[in-house]
């Protein structure tokens, strides 16, 4: 899904700004100089409606939205709030396009049509100003929408775990995404998308914030981010655990969210235990992300999930 379409939210100010422009500019075609006031009035109130109109129309339908994009929108704003948002802008635009001709109307009643056109105006000017909080808020909706990553239909790997265990410097070493490492937690922020070719087709890999082992409605905005890829984007889930603790976080801590994960999904979870160059781990996939140890067995694994994938989605009937 992608939104680098969706053009900036104008405020207030220039949506009339524009609309004046746009009156006045109709008006120099106008031959009955008797009825200009009526007319500028006219053409105003239909340019604000259609200028709030195309505000509404470059937002997506939300609940048509796959179930992640959706999601992240509620995460981060609420859904409700950008629905109401959306619903403010709705209603100036028909309050323009229901009283803007009959503002437009008493001028030509009037014996001082000057003095109706700028009230009529004034008025109109009012009710755009009105929204002005709710036009601010959806170019911030906007401004952020439009950057999400475009997550294709492949077989998806969601790297999760706590933060600093090596996520973002697995993506690094497998995928063509370039997420930011560093030696603090939560440094990813988003969610990031890389692709690994494999043959003629693709491996889609996903980095996500790191997650803490904690009630859902204590996470940040930020590890629920990530819980809403594993849920609504994963073929497969590569959980990594830091055996060295050197993350900053207990072994115990981190094998109580695998189970977690594993309890939440319905995808195949694998497990990789990072920064075997510091404490090896017996049981699992070791690995380090430092060294490029184990790196190429956990893929291993990982591209056997896939092929098991497509082998099943070949037995299906139809």
């Amino acid at each position: 899904m992608e939104f680098e379409t969706i053009p900036t939210v104008p405020t207030a100010d220039e949506i009339l700004d524009r609309s004046f422009r746009r009156a006045a500019s109709k008006m120099k075609l106008k031959k009955n100089k008797d009825r200009a006031n009526e007319e500028f009035v006219r053409a105003v109130s239909q340019a604000i409606h259609d200028r709030l109109v195309k505000v509404m129309q470059s937002f997506p339908e939300f609940d048509t939205l796959p179930p992640f994009y959706r999601d992240i929108v509620d995460i981060k704003w609420g859904l409700d709030h950008v629905r109401k948002a959306l619903g403010g802008v709705g209603w100036a635009a028909r309050w323009a396009r229901t009283h803007g001709p009959g503002l437009a109307y008493q001028t030509r009643k009037s014996e001082d049509p000057s003095q109706i056109r700028r009230r009529a105006v004034a008025r109109l000017s009012s009710v755009v100003h009105q929204i002005e909080d709710d036009l601010l808020f959806l170019n911030e909706v906007r401004n952020v929408i439009r950057k999400l990553p475009h997550v294709s239909n492949e077989f998806t790997v969601v790297v999760a775990g706590y933060p600093n265990v090596g996520k973002s410097s697995f993506i690094r070493l497998v995928s063509t995404a370039t997420p930011e490492v560093a030696s603090y937690p939560f440094t990813t922020k988003g969610i990031i998308v890389g692709h690994r070719a494999i043959g003629r087709e693709r491996m889609q890999f996903i980095d996500t914030p790191g997650v803490l082992d904690r009630p859902p409605q204590e996470r940040s905005g930020i590890e629920r981010q990530a819980v809403a890829a594993m849920i609504n984007l994963a073929s497969a889930i590569l959980v990594i655990i830091d055996a060295s603790e050197h993350c900053g976080y207990p072994l115990e801590d981190q094998f109580r969210l695998l189970h977690e994960i594993e309890e939440m999904v319905s995808v195949p979870v694998i497990t990789a235990v990072n920064k075997s160059d510091i404490t090896y781990f017996d049981g699992y996939i070791n690995m380090s992300t430092e060294t490029g140890e184990g790196v190429d067995e956990v893929l291993e694994n990982l591209l056997a999930l896939r092929k098991r994938s497509e082998e099943e989605c070949q037995d299906i009937p139809g």
